[in-house]
């Protein structure tokens, strides 16, 4: 899945220049057109597609945002939460109502990371479901998306899950060291940006396709 994925991104730009400034386009554009663009991957299009038709990758990309925003509502509430009962223990002046502040801000984090990758688990399938259906409530089709989840097994998707986890740490590392080239490393990172989102799509397409018809 890894070797696949990295072919298509590659091939997807290397020696199609015009393509990958598109691409690059797309992405000074808030990301939403290559949000977007990543659905038609998710949809399993191979090779990945040309960049045509701005109007519907604008909306896709938009619909895609707001699927994320409403997954994302848990961890919002968490951390807002959390954020209100540190700011009040502050203000109070208190050292121990800070201590204590403090504690529970830091047993906030790790509720949000772990609710975090609860969600993930539903989102990434869930998000296959919208690129395919274009239906948003699709998105949300819980009982669809762990049946789904049931056929691809439980223990190579958090398997396969935590691999690309480790490949985006590995990605995250490269491109750090990148932005420490002044100017330069900017112009670069933001050429990788789509490069990274096709391969990501594609990975994800693969792991949802093993689940079979």
């Amino acid at each position: 899945m890894i070797g696949d994925s990295f072919e298509y991104a590659k091939e997807a730009v290397v020696g199609k220049w015009n393509q990958w400034l598109m691409l690059i386009i797309a992405t000074i554009l808030l990301g939403i057109p290559l949000a977007g663009y990543s659905l038609k991957v998710l949809r399993g299009e191979k090779p990945a597609p040309e960049v045509t038709d701005w109007g519907t990758l604008f909306i896709d990309g938009i619909k895609y945002i707001i699927v994320a925003l409403i997954y994302a509502i848990p961890i919002i509430i968490v951390m807002a939460i959390m954020m209100v009962i540190g700011f009040g223990a502050a203000m109070t002046g208190d050292p121990t109502a800070m201590m204590a502040g403090a504690g529970i801000a830091l047993i906030g984090m790790l509720v949000a990371i772990v609710l975090a990758f609860i969600i993930a688990l539903f989102e990434i399938i869930g998000v296959v479901r919208f690129a395919r259906t274009g239906s948003i409530g699709e998105a949300f089709n819980f009982s669809a998306i762990l049946a789904t989840i049931g056929k691809i097994g439980w223990g190579s998707y958090i398997i396969a899950l935590i691999v690309l986890f480790v490949v985006a740490i590995i990605y995250g590392i490269i491109v750090a060291i990148i932005q420490m080239i002044p100017i330069l490393g900017i112009l670069i990172y933001l050429c990788l940006i789509a490069p990274w989102t096709l391969f990501c799509s594609r990975y994800i397409c693969q792991m949802y396709d093993s689940a079979g018809a």
